[in-house]
């Protein structure tokens, strides 16, 4: 089973809110990230608005053709702007005010009854609940009581470890065997309760072909590395070769 590839542009917005400007679109790179293959377009509604806007959800509903997934924290306002957008899904994630981007998973088990509360809010509009959680057993089992319709693994401490340089030394294949063999039992367990599994947070195209050998991960998230490579290469090819990659992954499993 081919994963599917949800693009993650927050950060063509943040290029945009340097200068308050008018460019570059978000609904352009959206549309671009379709035409080059991309299952779905991710963005990031932060409390703190540092990327994007209230505005550009109803622009990305008005304009995505195949899915949108909004992430957000477990708030009153989120969950009022969610039944107002109506994304495909809502990702529900850890945020933490001055952090420099979303430092890990959502904790569960210790916001059980708020989370539960927003899943159920996001099942009665008809939006996929999806929780990013750390590849925790006791977080699994509390999105699954949540009534979670997916749980994203988040694939940071993997991501870390594989960066260079550290990721090139010897010395660290056996910290980057242990955070796969993590990733591994996790999406086994997910899917086992019934869970759609997905997967994000530092993943490159470098990688993320040993993360898409796990076959029951359905479906990547992915926004800094592309939006990186498309500084360089554009938009276009930087969705084809993270495609390619995690085809790779796919591959190496079959």
């Amino acid at each position: 089973m081919f994963a599917r590839l949800n693009v993650n542009i927050d950060h063509v917005a943040t290029v945009r809110q340097a200068r308050r400007a008018a460019e570059p679109s978000v609904v352009a790179a959206a549309m671009i990230c379709e035409q080059a293959g991309a299952d779905g377009i991710t963005v990031h509604l932060r409390g703190d608005r540092r990327h994007i806007q209230d505005r550009d959800l109803a622009d990305l509903r008005r304009v995505v053709t195949t899915y949108l997934n909004v992430e957000m924290a477990a708030t009153e306002e989120m969950m009022r702007i969610a039944a107002e957008v109506h994304p495909d899904a809502v990702t529900l994630v850890a945020e933490r005010p001055g952090e420099v981007t979303t430092e890990g998973g959502l904790d569960v088990v210790a916001n059980f009854e708020a989370v539960r509360a927003c899943v159920g809010r996001l099942r009665d509009h008809g939006i996929i609940a999806s929780l990013f959680v750390d590849p925790e057993n006791e977080q699994l089992e509390a999105a699954r009581a949540a009534g979670a319709h997916q749980v994203e693994l988040c694939t940071a401490a993997y991501a870390e470890a594989t960066q260079p340089p550290a990721g090139f030394h010897p010395e660290t294949q056996a910290r980057i065997g242990h955070e796969l063999d993590r990733l591994r039992r996790a999406a086994a367990l997910a899917a086992g309760y019934g869970l759609r599994v997905a997967a994000g947070h530092g993943l490159t195209c470098r990688n993320v072909v040993a993360v898409a050998s796990i076959p029951e991960i359905e479906e990547f998230n992915i926004g800094h590395n592309i939006i990186a490579r498309a500084v360089l290469v554009g938009l276009d090819r930087a969705v084809h070769e993270m495609i390619d990659s995690i085809r790779r992954g796919r591959s190496a499993r079959a």
